[in-house]
């Protein structure tokens, strides 16, 4: 069944609009992965150079939040 014009139109979100939340979701993943890990198989042992590296405590963050700003450009993005 071939979509037509009409039920094009009534879309809310185009394949561009799919596409960006995609990326979004992406950065938002990537940022989480970075967050994770640092622990110790020693529970007597803190690594605060691990825990509180700039990857975890600034670059993550940073990708979270540009993931959710991507996502919110992408659903107020109009059609072309």
């Amino acid at each position: 069944m071939t979509a037509t014009k009409d039920q094009e139109k009534a879309s809310v979100f185009t394949r561009q609009n799919y596409l960006w939340m995609l990326v979004g979701l992406v950065v938002i993943v990537l940022g989480f992965i970075l967050m994770a890990g640092g622990g110790s198989d020693d529970p007597n042992v803190f690594k605060a150079e691990e825990i509180y590296s700039f990857r975890r405590i600034t670059l993550a963050p940073i990708l979270v939040l540009a993931g959710f700003a991507i996502e919110i450009a992408a659903i107020f993005r109009k059609p072309a």
